[in-house]
């Protein structure tokens, strides 16, 4: 039996691994030891990719850490090849200014850089394990959208999906690949710009209460989920820590001024509008999300952070959309599913996540993905 066929049955440290085979197939799998040069590997390694050989769950880790040290350099996506989860990152020489919940911003003079990594946070806290190639989904749906709506509203980008880097970042290449974004400095606004065209919830909750939403009052008889009459904003808080709060648009317009409040209204929902009907063509229903606003310092309102993503989104399966009970959907609310199972007060430290959980929220990111951007990421 060929080493790559062997190893299947014997998993990682057993005396039938790959890396217990004589040198002869050692080499049929592309080893990274001194018996092959990295270019047999890279080679080996492109014909079982062209050949779709499920390579990856046969080899140990020892192996598997071999193959990143060797072939890393030569192929800037490499790590979103394995499913690497990017939970941190540093860029020598580059200041970092702030490490969100999300997102690593560094100051590069003239702009920021905004970097995704894969971290994932359910009920204010950060779990110890990420989602692979999660900062991936929203950096690259982001641009997707910000393409989408520019019709509507100039945005904060400064480089397109496909630009090269500039001089100074291009050491960091395979770090930033896929994940960055490099945009204008702007000073985000104190509210967060709530659309919804659904009621789920915070919304729900609220209206079971009092029939209302943000003190917007809404027809009787709304269950868990019903479309609303038509999309309604619904503004909140920021929070640094803890929970975002929402409110009326009265005190929207006490924070931020009449005006501009006026302003971010109609084009949250003009964005959110246009992005709902462009999605359920294609099988996905956004059912409210949440978009942010900054002022350039000519006073120049822009579209900023990331937009139309699992992230700052309910995105459920048109085909399964029954109002009346919760939707399954494409965003982390299946994380928050699987946390309330758990005997965990919802205080630091979060639990991490098993493997299962892991794999299918990644699986539905990069669903969400390919259906409203029809490519493979």
């Amino acid at each position: 039996m060929p080493a790559r066929e062997q190893s299947h049955g014997d998993p990682a440290g057993a005396s039938g691994s790959i890396l217990n085979q004589p040198n002869k197939s050692r080499r049929r799998c592309g080893t990274l030891t001194n018996t092959c040069t990295s270019e047999r590997t890279i080679s080996d390694y492109a014909t079982a990719r062209a050949e779709g050989l499920p390579i990856w769950r046969s080899l140990s880790p020892n192996f598997l850490e071999q193959m990143v040290l060797r072939i890393a350099p030569r192929f800037p996506y490499f790590p979103a090849m394995l499913n690497q989860t990017v939970l941190a990152l540093d860029l020598p020489g580059i200041q970092k200014i702030k490490s969100g919940k999300v997102r690593e911003i560094f100051d590069l003079g003239d702009a920021f850089l905004f970097v995704a990594t894969d971290r994932i946070s359910a009920f204010d806290c950060i779990m110890p394990n990420g989602i692979p190639r999660k900062g991936e989904v929203l950096t690259q749906l982001s641009h997707f959208w910000f393409d989408q709506v520019e019709n509507i509203v100039p945005n904060h980008r400064m480089a397109h999906a496909n630009d090269p880097l500039p001089s100074k970042l291009k050491p960091f290449e395979q770090q930033l690949a896929r994940r960055s974004m490099i945009v204008k400095k702007a000073q985000p606004l104190a509210i967060e710009c709530v659309v919804r065209g659904y009621l789920a919830g915070s919304g729900w909750k609220e209206y079971k209460k009092s029939q209302t939403v943000c003190g917007i009052k809404l027809p009787p008889g709304l269950q868990d989920s019903s479309e609303l009459p038509e999309p309604i904003f619904t503004p909140a808080t920021k929070a640094e820590t803890g929970h975002d709060e929402n409110i009326d648009f009265a005190t929207a317009a006490k924070i931020v001024g009449r005006e501009t409040a006026e302003w971010v209204r109609d084009i949250s929902v003009a964005i959110y509008s246009q992005a709902r009907e462009y999605a359920r063509k294609r099988g996905i229903i956004i059912a409210d999300t949440k978009f942010e606003f900054g002022t350039l310092d000519d006073g120049k309102l822009i579209l900023i952070d990331e937009v139309l993503t699992p992230d700052s989104s309910r995105f459920w399966p048109a085909d399964q959309y029954q109002p009346g009970k919760s939707q399954p959907s494409f965003d982390k609310q299946f994380v928050r599913d699987y946390l309330e199972t758990l005997d965990w007060n919802k205080t630091p430290p979060a639990p991490a996540l098993p493997p299962e959980v892991v794999e299918k929220t990644t699986a539905k990111y990069l669903e969400a993905c390919k259906k409203i951007t029809g490519r493979e990421l």
